[in-house]
């Protein structure tokens, strides 16, 4: 019997003082010496409880030794999981010890102290040691198979430990392992929590960074699972195990276009909505929102990011966004979003979630257009977004954020855009109401240089690509200061360039001059008519001179010089020359004069060299941790890059002298390129007429010459079948119709002996009747003839012909059901004879049909042997038939006599039935007389006994009968 947990602990508590804790010579034994003793006592011990309580000593000792446990043990404890699987006290004993060798968890004081010379990275030696044998990690997942809990949890741990130290290596071991996957999915529907809930952790770390695991263990039905538990968990109130879900979550879609179409294929994204259902009576009765629940709400804000990335394909992105859209999420995310109560960095990712849902559709960017803030006054959500952004006391990511979404807004957004100009321009409308333009206005021209950058940058992306809201922003008019007449909002932004005070008063004005060169920068670039509004003021000229001329301090300083150089270029660029004193030409030789091309080259170049500016032109969402790393934005890089390029050829030595006659040059050369061209055109026109008609032609020979071949080949297989049917046939449809024609033949022959027997037989019968007839006659007239006498001596004669005329009936009935019968056999025979002519024409129209078919299918050779065949075949079965003919009418021959007797038959058997309705009225006629004689005896009688005479009954009667005939003779 097996004994307790509890007694097998003493006992191994005795063994280990017996074996091992007995002093030697030297004193105590070394830590050392006892692991190779019990590792010796594994491997000798030949009862099971001995080994048992060898591996439980060593599981104890391999915290505190694990260097020891692990370069001596580490061998016989993988061995024991496969010898002594059976025991599962011994496999979770060597499974315990083995997670305690390869762990890199950090250890109690005491534990520390008995390790100080143990290398920090002796889990990930021994990982990699103990995965070289390619056997080690099958046996381990052989084991997730065990349901005991006592294997199956520290199997979990132990993989979990495996891939935190070489995720790689153990990650292609389980790819190629059958079944690998699946067996670790199934852990996610264990009854124990604690195995589901470290099985968790284990998906975390196999799917990490592995878009083939993450495949396959998104197609082992992993969303369904993971949502499961999420909801049985209480979604966002629920612990750390619905974090534990959404961290594997995104790992399986994160960079993975492949999951992210299943999971909305999967219609999975309508199951986010439930996670973002925030009821507004718990938030009123809860002071707050816990740690954890901010954390989950925090990993299923970035799941749905994820999805709507906009670095995902577009199309991906976009049917993405239409299906959250549908569900109900973009909703849910703007009731958090003008929610109350909500922490700060769930507010600032919801922004960001929201920014990305609503980016580049126009259907999310119409409704988020609408959403009002529960305020009083009721206020935009767009307008209460822009407040928080200029508002320099809100924190720096949540001001991000609400740029970000403002960019997402409007990106591919013209009416959006439209929108926000028109509220920078004059209306008649409410004083009091605060607008989204007089916000941008008050952050363009605020002390704070954040709200400048936000403010510039939000309205570069009003104008982005949108020469028409361009053209409105210089309507723009701002009133400076009371008693001034009003400057154009382009001219504002010169001023404040231009003030010395704002320029040099503070470092941190850096990003105050930035974002306003950025805004003007891309308001002028593609639209020559702002170029010419900015060239009306012959100070600003000037000033760009001044400040790419000018000596560089430091690197700030390099990037204002470089953005005032690309804001001369465009101004040389986009310039329509209607301005004399600032045209193309002027401002090449002032660049040329008073700056050198080299160093306005230089100073351009040196904006794609600076580090701000590469981090910017990554992705358009902003990940600064610091205001100070504010510099460039997104869209502008794109600018930048489009146009770099084109400034520098503008800008280029001699350009203005070799222009015209490049000009003319390049128009003559173009015209004649073009002549050449359209030569070339004309001629490959004609070309690719004839070709394309060519083209139809063979076609249409190739359609027909493939419908040909398949018709060849279709009725080559038609004659292989019927050849090879009518050989399989050939021998047994043979023999079947001369057995079948015999049969018929000698059946036929047999039917007409039987008629003709049976005709002689009814001529007989005939004959018979005629001479009952012809005997009854005389007996008729014989006792008609015969005196009274005789009728004495005869009393039955009548009942015996009587009897005779029944019976000569009977043998006439049975006369006409022969005749009955003997035409049907006649029928039957016409039949059999139809039927056998139809068979014949069948093989005709059969041997007439693959004739037809060998004639359409080709001049091969394999055709012309099945040609020959089938017409040898046809031969022979035109001698048989022909046979078959003349037996056929041989046949009628015989069917027509046996008719002509079935006449003969029936005529006697209409003469018998006249001759027999002339015995019939004979005997009526002999009843009648009989009756009458019977009569007029009984009369006689009568008068006799009335003269007094004495008269007997039979002499009466004769005597009456004899006078009777004598009076009748009288």
């Amino acid at each position: 019997m097996r004994t307790s947990r509890k007694t097998r602990q003493t006992s191994a508590m005795e063994y280990f003082r017996k074996y091992l804790g007995a002093p030697q010579e030297g004193g105590q034994p070394t830590g050392a010496e006892t692991v190779e003793r019990l590792v010796d006592r594994v491997q000798s011990s030949t009862l099971l409880d001995d080994r048992r309580d060898a591996v439980r000593a060593l599981k104890a000792m391999s915290k505190k030794f694990r260097l020891e446990v692990g370069t001596q043990g580490m061998d016989i404890l993988t061995k024991t999981l496969e010898t002594d699987r059976g025991d599962a006290e011994i496999t979770g004993y060597a499974l315990d010890a083995l997670c305690n060798i390869l762990s890199n968890e950090p250890l109690d004081d005491d534990e520390e102290e008995m390790q100080e010379n143990v290398p920090d990275d002796l889990g990930n030696q021994f990982t990699e040691i103990f995965i070289k044998k390619t056997d080690n990690v099958p046996a381990l997942l052989s084991l997730l198979e065990e349901y005991d809990f006592h294997i199956r949890w520290p199997t979990v741990r132990l993989l979990t430990i495996l891939l935190t130290n070489k995720g790689k290596d153990l990650q292609e071991i389980i790819l190629v392992s059958p079944m690998g996957v699946s067996k670790l999915m199934d852990l996610l529907s264990d009854s124990r929590e604690i195995i589901r809930n470290d099985a968790l952790l284990l998906l975390i770390q196999l799917t990490k960074n592995n878009a083939n695991l993450q495949k396959i263990v998104a197609f082992e039905n992993a969303f369904e699972r993971l949502f499961d538990v999420i909801a049985e968990e209480g979604d966002s109130d629920g612990g750390i195990v619905v974090e534990d879900c959404l961290i594997l979550l995104l790992n399986l879609l994160k960079n993975n276009a492949s999951n992210q179409n299943f999971f909305r294929e999967s219609s999975f994204i309508q199951r986010l909505s439930p996670f973002f259902n925030l009821k507004s009576d718990q938030q009123a009765s809860q002071p707050g929102w816990s740690a954890q629940k901010v954390t989950n709400i925090h990993k299923m804000l970035q799941l749905v990011r994820t999805l709507v990335s906009p670095n995902s394909p577009q199309q991906q992105m976009s049917a993405c966004q239409r299906s959250m859209f549908q569900c109900g999420l973009v909703q849910q995310l703007c009731t958090i979003l003008m929610a109350s109560g909500v922490p700060a960095d769930v507010l600032t990712e919801t922004i960001n979630t929201v920014a990305e849902v609503i980016r580049g559709n126009p259907q999310n960017q119409e409704y988020f257009a609408s959403v009002m803030a529960p305020s009083n006054p009721p206020r935009p959500a767009i307008v209460v977004l822009l407040m928080s952004m200029v508002n320099e006391k809100q924190p720096f990511t949540l001001r991000c954020a609400v740029l970000y979404c403002f960019q997402s807004f409007l990106y591919r957004n013209e009416i959006g855009q439209s929108q926000i100009v028109q509220t920078l321009l004059p209306t008649s409308s409410d004083a009091n109401t605060i607008s989204a333009g007089q916000l941008l206005c008050g952050g363009l021209f605020s002390a704070d240089c954040l709200s400048n950058w936000f403010a510039a940058v939000a309205l570069l992306h009003a104008i982005m690509e949108n020469p028409t809201q361009k053209e409105q922003l210089l309507r723009v008019q701002l009133a400076t200061s009371l008693g001034s007449p009003p400057v154009s909002l382009l001219q504002q932004c010169c001023n404040i360039l231009s003030q010395e005070d704002a320029m040099y008063a503070d470092g941190g004005k850096i990003q105050t001059r930035v974002g306003l060169l950025m805004l003007m920068c891309g308001w002028m670039s593609s639209c020559p008519i702002v170029v010419a509004h900015f060239l009306t003021n012959t100070a600003n000229i000037p000033f760009l001179i001044t400040q790419v001329s000018a000596s560089e301090s430091d690197e700030n300083e390099t990037l204002v010089q470089g953005l005032c150089s690309f804001l001369l270029g465009i101004c040389v660029l986009d310039n329509d020359d209607q301005n004399e004193t600032f045209n193309r030409a002027s401002l090449r030789q002032i660049i040329e004069k008073r700056i050198g091309l080299e160093s306005f080259s230089d100073k351009l170049t040196q904006i794609p060299k600076n580090e701000s500016y590469t981090k910017a032109a990554k992705k358009p969402n902003f990940t600064y941790k610091h205001p100070s790393e504010v510099v460039f934005d997104f869209e502008f890089t794109r600018i930048f890059k489009s146009l770099e390029v084109d400034i520098l050829n503008t800008v280029s030595p001699n350009a203005n002298a070799a222009e015209q006659k490049q000009k003319i040059a390049n128009l003559q050369e173009h015209e004649k390129v073009v002549n050449q061209y359209k030569e070339l055109i004309q001629e490959q026109d004609t070309q690719l007429k004839s070709v394309t008609l060519e083209l139809e032609q063979m076609r249409y020979q190739n359609t027909t010459s493939t419908g040909q071949l398949s018709e060849i080949r279709e009725q080559v297989q038609q004659l292989k079948d019927q050849n090879a049917l009518l050989k399989a046939q050939k021998g047994s449809q043979g023999a079947m119709l001369d057995t079948k024609k015999d049969d018929d033949l000698k059946n036929l022959q047999e039917e007409l002996e039987r008629l003709k027997l049976n005709v002689t037989e009814k001529e007989t019968a005939i004959e018979k009747l005629k001479g009952d007839l012809t005997v009854s006659d005389a007996k008729v007239l014989a006792y008609q003839t015969a005196g009274e006498e005789d009728k004495e001596n005869n009393p039955s004669e009548v009942a015996v012909l009587q009897a005779t005329v029944n019976r000569i009936k009977c043998d006439l009935q049975e006369a006409q059901h022969m005749v009955t019968e003997r035409d049907a056999e006649v029928s039957r025979l016409t039949t059999l004879h139809s039927e056998a002519q139809k068979q014949i024409e069948c093989l005709n129209q059969t041997k007439n049909e693959t004739s037809s078919q060998v004639t359409g299918g080709g001049d091969t050779v394999l055709l012309k042997e099945e040609v020959q065949k089938l017409s040898n075949e046809k031969s022979a079965l035109q001698e048989r038939l022909t046979k078959a003919n003349e037996e056929s009418l041989n046949l009628i021959d015989k069917a027509n006599k046996a008719h002509e007797e079935t006449k003969k038959v029936a005529k006697e058997k209409s003469e018998v039935e006249e001759e027999l309705d002339n015995l019939k009225k004979e005997q009526e006629d002999l009843l009648v007389l009989l009756a009458d004689q019977d009569t007029k005896i009984d009369a006689y009688k009568t008068r006799l006994k009335e003269l007094g005479e004495q008269v007997e009954e039979d002499d009466d009667d004769d005597d009456l009968g004899d006078e009777d005939l004598d009076e009748d003779d009288d």
